[in-house]
C-alpha cells in the first residue's frame, strides 16, 4: 500500500483495491489497511471527491517509509504536504482532477488483470525531443511476465482535439527515431528490419518488445458517451495511420501482402468503461489495434500475424511457385528422342549440350543412342571381318598363282 501511494501519489481505496487485491469481492480490507496506516501516521485523507470516495496520500513519515521500500530505479512521486490556513485549520487539497483519477484507475485495472505490480508503473516519464519539446507519458508499464515488456499509455477524457492526440503519436514516433549517443549514423541507415533499433536511443531505455516495431502505445479513453469515444477512436485511426500503419517490405513482389512494422508504433485503444464492464477486466478482449476491426486481448492486439511471420511464409510460397514455374519452363524445353519419342533424362540432356558441335546421335535419348552406337559398332566389326576374309582370300589366291607359275617354269 505504501509503495503504491509512493508511486501514484494519490489514490482512492477503490483504486488501490483493484490494483492490489483484485481477488477480493470489495474494498473493505483495503479501507481497513488505509485506516491502520492513518493511525500510525503513515497516510492521511487529503479530500473527499464528488464521487464520495476518499482520496488518500502519504504523510511525510509515510513518504520517507515508502522511499525506503521502493527500489532505486522506481520513480518516487512528490510529497503532498498538508497545508493550513491563517487560523491553523487544514486547507482542503486542490489539483486532483478527473484526468489524474483516470490515470490511476487505468493503472489499477491493468495491474488487477495481471499486468505487473505497482512497481511496474511510472508516471510522467519524459521523452525529450531535439526540437525543444518533451513528450510526457501519462503512464509507462513493464509487465514482461504478461507478455508486455514495455508499454506507454495516454489517458484521454475526450476533452481535447483529436489533432492533439495525433501530435502526441507523431512526437513519440519522432522520439523512437532518435539515434543513441555515439551511434554510427551510417550503419543505422544501412541496417534493415529490427537491426536498426540497435542504433536507436529507445533501445537503451526500454527493453526489447519481442515483436516488430517500437514500444507500443495505448490510448485509454473515458468519459462522455460511448458514441463519442468510438468517434474519437475512428478519427485518430484515420489521421495517424502514417505512424502506426507500417510499410511495404523493401523490394516486395507479387504475392507479398505482409506489412513491415519495424519502423511503426503499435497503437492499441480501449475505454476505461469497457474494461471495468468486462468480467475479465483488462485481461479480456477489450483492446483494439488501430488498423483492425476486432476487439482482442492485449497480447493478441500487440501481435503481428501479418508482419514478419506472414512475410516469411509468403516469401517461401513465392519461391516455391517460382521454382515450379521454372521447372515447368525447363520441362517444356527438354528434348524428345527422334526415334522413340521419350524425353531426355537430365544426364542425357547434359551430355548433348557439353559441346558446341552437334553429335551424330544428339537427337536420340540415352537408350536409343546406346542402341545406335552398339549397332554401328557391330556393323564396323562385321565390315572389318568381311574385309579381313576378303584380304585373306586374295592373298591365298596370289600364293596359289605364284606356285603355278613356278611349276610351269620348272
Amino acid at each position: 500500500m505504501l509503495k503504491a501511494l509512493g508511486i501514484f501519489q494519490r489514490a482512492t481505496a477503490d483504486q488501490l483495491w483493484r490494483m492490489l487485491r483484485p481477488a477480493d469481492r470489495h474494498d473493505r480490507l483495503t479501507r481497513d489497511t488505509l485506516n491502520a496506516l492513518k493511525k500510525t501516521g503513515l497516510a492521511r485523507v487529503e479530500t473527499r471527491l464528488e464521487s464520495g470516495h476518499q482520496l488518500w496520500v502519504l504523510t511525510e513519515k509515510g513518504h520517507k517509509e515508502a522511499k525506503l521500500l521502493l527500489p532505486k530505479n522506481v520513480r518516487m512521486s512528490a510529497l503532498r504536504k498538508l497545508e493550513y490556513d491563517d487560523e491553523g485549520q487544514p486547507v482542503e487539497a486542490e489539483g486532483y482532477d478527473e484526468h489524474a483519477a483516470a490515470v490511476t484507475s487505468t493503472a489499477a485495472v491493468l495491474t488487477g488483470a495481471g499486468y505487473g505490480t505497482p512497481l511496474s508503473w511510472q508516471t510522467e516519464i519524459a521523452h525529450r525531443l531535439p526540437y525543444g519539446y518533451t513528450q510526457y507519458a501519462d503512464l509507462t508499464m513493464r509487465a514482461p511476465d504478461a507478455g508486455v515488456p514495455a508499454m506507454l499509455l495516454e489517458v484521454d477524457r475526450v476533452n481535447e482535439p483529436v489533432d492533439e492526440l495525433v501530435d502526441k503519436l507523431r512526437r513519440y514516433h519522432d522520439w523512437f527515431g532518435l539515434l543513441a549517443p555515439k551511434a554510427d549514423a551510417n550503419k543505422e541507415r544501412a541496417a534493415q528490419g529490427a537491426a536498426v533499433h540497435d542504433f536507436r536511443l529507445w533501445s537503451r531505455i526500454y527493453p526489447p518488445t519481442g515483436r516488430e516495431g517500437y514500444v507500443p502505445l495505448a490510448f485509454v479513453f473515458t468519459g462522455k458517451t460511448e458514441a463519442q469515444r468510438e468517434s474519437r477512436m475512428r478519427r485518430l485511426e484515420r489521421a495517424a495511420r502514417t505512424y502506426f500503419g507500417g510499410e511495404s517490405y523493401p523490394g516486395r513482389g507479387a504475392g507479398i501482402t505482409a506489412v513491415d512494422y519495424h519502423q511503426a508504433v503499435p497503437v492499441v485503444v480501449s475505454e476505461l468503461e469497457r474494461i471495468t464492464a468486462d468480467p475479465a477486466g483488462a485481461a479480456g478482449a477489450v483492446w483494439r489495434r488501430l488498423g483492425r476491426e476486432e476487439w482482442q486481448t492485449l497480447p493478441e492486439a500487440l501481435d503481428n500475424p501479418d508482419g514478419d511471420r506472414l512475410y516469411a511464409a509468403q516469401r517461401k510460397e513465392v519461391r516455391a511457385r517460382r521454382a515450379e514455374r521454372e521447372a515447368a519452363e525447363r520441362e517444356a524445353k527438354r528434348p524428345v528422342c527422334a526415334r522413340c519419342g521419350a524425353r531426355f533424362s537430365d544426364e542425357r540432356w547434359q551430355e548433348t549440350t557439353r559441346s558446341s558441335w552437334p553429335g551424330e546421335w544428339d537427337d536420340l535419348c540415352g537408350a536409343c543412342a546406346k542402341e545406335s552406337i552398339a549397332r554401328a559398332e557391330a556393323e564396323r566389326v562385321a565390315q572389318r571381318q568381311a574385309e579381313d576374309v576378303a584380304a585373306g582370300t586374295a592373298a591365298e589366291a596370289e600364293v596359289s598363282r605364284a606356285r603355278g607359275l613356278f611349276r610351269r617354269r620348272g
